[in-house]
């Protein structure tokens, strides 16, 4: 069957072949409006994107792209050029699930998740945009166009912020629009989470949807008692508590520590979810398109947590995962990270009363501000 995968052709309803002509890449250093700090990765100070261009016969062009947190971004480049493009050039861009198949087998000895995901996830990306420019369809109507539109939350990557600093960044995301935060925990001290957490509630007020991000921080044991404490402040879910790939560390957290528990955007294939799904028992599953290895294995997580009855969040990427949340029926809050591409981009995504609507331009839509990214191109 793999076999069977790898070397057979699909075609797309017996439509004539769009064939990939050229690839490519470009490199990004972008920094940070700000330095932003989470439990796990320190002080961040700037971000790497990768972008893939694909070429096709017919004279349109796909765009995807990834992003890494400060390092990693000339591997994935190097991914794409070196390893994926002899196998991408002159292939079928109709054939979107083949040739995800034959970049997953191509690379799976060195890959299964990892750096190989993002790479594909870059180029799986292009494809679908690429899909969506020659239909003349959104990406999100592409997909099945549920809604066309997704609850959002502020999610502050903000662990440096005394109680004081987050009622301000708050009451800053409110006047945005959002009606739903997220904070950072995972100091030192657990009783300083506790006043942050406890801060924020009081000033958003006791129905609005309150949640907390331990950035993997946490030991099982702390996560509990972390868990209890914050209960008493309706948190909306706790996102990854601790490491993921402690599936059952996980389901104890759920269970003794009694909060819904949100994980994924570090799993890199659906197989890991699938565990995390059913042994880790969390509430609400968080693939990343630019890791989990594109649109194509995202919508394949979305429909894993629909047989579940879970809904689906998102992490960072709005402009991206705000298409594929108002394209399927299972959608929870979209992530607007503050880690994100608007300053980069002519058309970022709008917010109104806690929802953003997808635009409906060809593709992902995502116009990017060729002049401003140029300025911080890695040769």
């Amino acid at each position: 069957m793999i076999t069977e995968l790898i070397n057979h052709d699909h075609q797309n309803g017996g439509g004539n072949p769009v064939i990939i002509t050229d690839i490519e890449t470009t490199h990004y250093l972008l920094p940070l409006a700000h330095p932003m700090t989470d439990a796990s990765h320190g002080v961040m100070r700037h971000f790497e994107v990768v972008l893939v261009q694909l070429q096709s016969d017919t004279g349109h062009k796909g765009q995807g792209y990834t992003y890494t947190i400060g390092s990693g971004g000339a591997a994935i480049r190097s991914l794409v050029d070196d390893a994926l493009k002899p196998i991408l050039l002159g292939a079928d861009a109709n054939d979107i699930e083949g040739i995800w198949e034959r970049m997953w087998w191509h690379l799976h000895y060195i890959g299964r998740g990892g750096l190989v995901s993002f790479a594909m996830s870059a180029v799986d990306i292009a494809l679908w945009d690429l899909k969506g420019q020659r239909e003349s369809l959104p990406l999100w109507k592409l997909l099945g166009g549920c809604s066309g539109e997704a609850r959002a939350y502020a999610g502050g990557i903000d662990l440096q912020l005394g109680p004081d600093e987050l009622i301000e960044q708050t009451r800053c995301n409110l006047q945005k629009g959002f009606r739903a935060i997220k904070i950072k925990v995972g100091r030192d001290r657990l009783s300083e989470d506790v006043e942050r957490v406890k801060a924020v509630r009081e000033c958003i007020g006791p129905d609005m949807p309150l949640m907390v991000d331990a950035n993997m921080r946490y030991s099982v044991e702390r996560a509990i008692k972390a868990a209890r404490k914050f209960r008493d402040y309706d948190i909306y879910w706790f996102e990854e508590p601790t490491i993921p790939d402690d599936y059952k560390g996980m389901a104890r957290i759920a269970s003794e520590g009694g909060l819904p528990i949100a994980a994924g955007e570090n799993l890199h294939t659906i197989y890991e979810f699938r565990h995390t799904i059913e042994d880790g028992r969390i509430a609400f599953p968080e693939p990343d398109v630019s890791n989990i290895g594109g649109i194509t294995n995202w919508m394949r997580v979305a429909k894993l947590a629909y047989a579940h009855n879970l809904p689906v969040t998102s992490h960072g990427v709005h402009e991206l995962h705000l298409h594929l949340l108002a394209a399927i029926p299972n959608a929870s809050f979209l992530e607007v990270h503050s880690f994100g591409l608007e300053r980069f981009i002519k058309n970022p995504p709008t917010l109104k009363d806690g929802i953003m609507r997808a635009a409906d331009a060809p593709g992902h839509g995502v116009q990017f501000d060729w002049a401003g990214l140029q300025a911080h191109e890695i040769n």
